[in-house]
């Protein structure tokens, strides 16, 4: 096989799918992102079958799903060599082709692993020749499962030499207020990277306790403004909806509950019965949340239920903050010999 030499400039679609497709699970796990360039010179139906087969063999080794995370990819190069005529009828092309697969960071330029499979294909033209030749990608070939855990592997060794520059990363969003990134940056972390994972969940619990504690304190002086404008049932009802969005565990509960007491005593008994409703939910919010707390003092500091809604959340402010990106990212020059 002929030294390949490929510049591929890759613009890959954010997440690769649709940032609909993104759930609260993609975080946590190692996905791969199915990408071929448009550098590559093969024909729609062709390009169609290898990103099948690309999406196969990430999915039949673990590395499958709908990636929140642009960095990491797996993509292929196609060398089209030697074709052979054979004679008719009907006149037949025998085309040689290797495939080059590849993982990699795709932001830093950088192959983790990669595989070449040659082929051969037979069809009435090259590009049918083509398509039959990629038929032949045996997704299940062990060759890719080596392929897949070498990536994987230099995956993990990534998050371990550059967890440090994560969280400090993330540190620096949250004296920018950029909370929501902050909390995005480091639930990319995947629990496999046990130690980064570990140190970055610490870090999470801190900078979202910080975020829902300014959040809490801007919605309680909104609340306070609006009740303070109108002291009615209107207003008690404007003023309840902000007040019920305030996380049961940040810093001015306290402050809420006594505003919310106070609306209470001065509604009317007819007036109060959307606001009971209203607080109702609260209250039975507040109570399973300190529900969860009381079970965290009494068994340990990393009560299970209550880090899984925790590290729930997390990812349900990552997921918010990814849709919400543009939806194309621009990624640097790879070479690949």
């Amino acid at each position: 096989m002929k030294a390949i030499l490929t510049l591929l400039i890759i613009v890959l679609p954010f997440v690769g799918h649709s940032q609909n497709s993104v759930k609260p699970d993609d975080f946590g796990r190692i996905v791969l992102n199915t990408y071929i360039s448009d550098k590559i010179d093969i024909p729609t139906e062709a390009r169609n079958l290898l990103d099948t087969k690309l999406t196969q063999i990430a999915s039949n080794n673990g590395m499958g799903g709908s990636s929140v995370n642009e960095r990491f990819i797996i993509t292929a190069n196609v060398n089209i060599g030697t074709k052979d005529i054979i004679p008719g009828p009907p006149k037949m092309i025998a085309q040689n082709v290797d495939v080059t697969f590849f993982i990699g960071d795709a932001i830093e330029n950088t192959i983790f692993s990669n595989i070449t499979i040659s082929l051969k294909g037979v069809g009435t033209n090259e590009n049918k020749a083509l398509i039959e030749a990629f038929k032949r990608i045996n997704v299940n070939d062990n060759r890719f499962a080596t392929f897949i855990e070498t990536g994987k592997n230099k995956i993990i060794n990534y998050y371990a030499s550059k967890c440090d520059f994560i969280i400090k990363d993330a540190m620096t969003l949250t004296k920018l207020e950029k909370y929501n990134q902050a909390i995005y940056t480091l639930s990319l972390v995947p629990e496999v990277c046990q130690d980064c994972y570990f140190k970055c969940l610490d870090t999470l619990t801190y900078i979202y306790q910080i975020k829902i504690d300014i959040e809490c304190e801007k919605a309680f002086h909104n609340a306070k403004t609006i009740w303070a404008s109108s002291l009615n049932k209107e207003g008690a009802q404007k003023a309840g909806e902000i007040l019920a969005s305030i996380h049961p565990s940040s810093k001015c509960v306290n402050d809420a509950n006594n505003l919310i007491a106070e609306i209470d005593k001065k509604l009317k008994e007819d007036e109060k019965k959307e606001w009971d409703f209203m607080m109702k939910q609260y209250e039975d919010n507040l109570a399973r949340e300190k529900e969860l707390l009381a079970m965290q003092k009494e068994q340990n500091a990393r009560n299970y239920e209550l880090e899984q809604q925790r590290i729930s959340s997390y990812r349900s402010i990552a997921i918010e903050y990814a849709k919400n990106q543009p939806k194309t990212v621009t990624y640097n020059n790879i070479y690949w010999r």
